[in-house]
């Protein structure tokens, strides 16, 4: 592991640098990792449903609780309706919980620490809520941002209503790469704790203390892992009801 906390974060260029319209579209190593993200959920489900059974094994039970998890998630968040968007929350879901679970393997890159990752994820959230909401609502969708209030208050009220639809941009995509980024750093400076303690000879022993703190983080890293992935669906889901519903409740 590097002895450089924030090297692992570092994007390089794999092959030969290609540029498109003035713009470095070269193939880097976080477009090859979020290839290997999307290739072993695709292989994951692939093999889960390749050979149902009436008593399912492992793979078929945990791509059964999956759709479920995820299905009773939008339908508690969003209604009935919410399960239209059922793939959409789905691959986001498991996108981010891949990628998050990846990165905890030593020497993997983290996609979801990468800010431009997570804000393109919220982006496509957030385009998504638009579209849904002008396409089920029209005009009316503007209604979102004028909530029942006296009309003198609405005048400061809707102003804080739309930079408060706005901020969602930032808060979504910063809450989870903020999380990835600390805990990794967390677990790459213990880890040069851990290396340099050991080459110090007479302090060897004292790695010990690192290495437990190491296994600690670890744990909670993997918690933290699922959580943000469970996060980001569940604020999905919670904007999309707002698309389809406005300010009444799902059915």
């Amino acid at each position: 592991m590097a002895m450089n906390p924030m090297e692992q974060f570092e994007i390089h260029r794999i092959g030969p640098a290609v540029h498109l319209f003035g713009y470095d579209v070269s193939f880097t190593n976080q477009s090859l990792f979020m290839c290997i993200v999307v290739g072993a959920v695709t292989l994951f489900f692939a093999m889960a449903v390749s050979r149902t059974k009436l008593v399912p094994g492992r793979m078929q039970s945990m791509a059964e609780i999956s759709y479920e998890f995820v299905a009773n998630m939008i339908r508690s968040t969003a209604g009935d309706d919410g399960l239209a968007f059922f793939p959409f929350v789905f691959s986001i879901f498991f996108f981010v919980l891949f990628s998050n679970f990846l990165g905890l393997i030593p020497f993997a890159f983290t996609v979801t620490s990468q800010i431009i990752v997570t804000f393109a994820l919220t982006a496509l959230v957030m385009l998504t809520v638009v579209l849904v909401g002008f396409a089920k609502h029209g005009i009316g969708f503007l209604k979102l941002f004028v909530p029942k209030a006296p009309l003198l208050l609405l005048i400061l009220l809707v102003p804080i209503e739309i930079i408060s639809f706005l901020t969602r941009l930032v808060s979504l995509s910063v809450r989870l790469f903020a999380n990835m980024l600390a805990g990794h750093t967390m677990l790459a400076v213990f880890a040069g704790f851990v290396v340099a303690l050991g080459a110090a000879g007479w302090l060897a022993p004292v790695a010990i203390g690192p290495m437990l703190m190491i296994v600690f983080i670890g744990a909670l890293e993997m918690l933290v892992a699922f959580l943000q992935a469970y996060v980001f669906a569940v604020l999905t889901c919670i904007y999309l009801n707002e698309a389809l519903h406005l300010h009444g409740e799902h059915h």
